[in-house]
């Protein structure tokens, strides 16, 4: 159900802040994001997964954690990671 490691590698080449990065909240929202979005796909196919759906529900709680912080220590930060991810239609 979780990503792949080549596909957080992927993720994280792309947001991560220095070749190391894997603990900025730009790399932890990245992957949080497309975590979700695989599950989301998840659900298109098995309606009554609920608790694989409860997983979903705290991965949503624990990015937008991750946002407001971001937002709060750096909002400039913050506005380029929404943009990027596309968040907020």
């Amino acid at each position: 159900m979780a990503l792949t490691s080549t596909a957080k590698v992927q993720v994280l080449a792309r947001y991560q802040r220095s070749p190391n990065d894997t603990g900025s909240p730009e790399a932890q929202i990245a992957l949080l994001s497309a975590d979700i979005e695989q599950l989301t796909g998840h659900f298109q196919v098995h309606k009554n997964d609920h608790h694989s759906r409860r997983g979903l529900l705290v991965k949503v709680a624990l990015r937008r954690k991750l946002l407001k912080y971001l937002k709060r220590i750096d909002s400039q930060r913050h506005l380029t990671l929404i943009k990027q991810i596309g968040l907020r239609g």
